[in-house]
């Protein structure tokens, strides 16, 4: 009967482990999005899966005076919409990379949507790599994981 329950445990403690390790190599959760050419910590979004696609939104601006920002230079019905809460990212499918790729990523400072793609990086799986492209160029941005919550 120890024996068993030993077993029980190894096996429990086992999975939870491997649940936390594949959590933390997730492109999803919550991150810290850092401006790549000044290095400053613009907001909070989320990174969530619907229907097996990536989704992302903001949930909270970190600039000082910006917390309310409105999408100013937005068209359609983004326009003079509230930057928190807006969706960024839809429908980016996974491939056999590890990456998302999509139509779909919005800039809220520019108005502008590009094609885009996120991945981990490689050498650290709490930093999110996040690219726009346009026609033959792109920005990269590094995204940090929130883990204390």
């Amino acid at each position: 009967m120890n024996y068993n329950r030993r077993n029980s445990a190894i096996l429990v403690m086992f999975c939870l482990m491997v649940g936390a390790m594949a959590q933390a190599q997730s492109v999803f959760g919550k991150w810290r999005t850092v401006d790549d050419q000044t290095g400053v910590a613009k907001g909070i979004v989320e990174v969530y899966e619907k229907n097996g696609l990536l989704q992302a939104k903001i949930l909270q601006t970190l600039e000082k005076g910006r917390e309310n920002a409105l999408c100013i230079k937005c068209k359609g019905d983004l326009k003079d919409k509230p930057v928190k809460g807006m969706h960024i990212m839809r429908n980016f499918k996974p491939n056999s990379k590890g990456e998302f790729r999509g139509e779909g990523l919005l800039d809220p400072e520019s108005g502008s949507t590009y094609r885009g793609k996120v991945w981990l990086d490689p050498e650290d799986k709490n930093k999110l790599k996040v690219r726009g492209y346009l026609a033959f160029f792109y920005r990269t941005q590094t995204w940090h994981r929130i883990t204390d919550e």
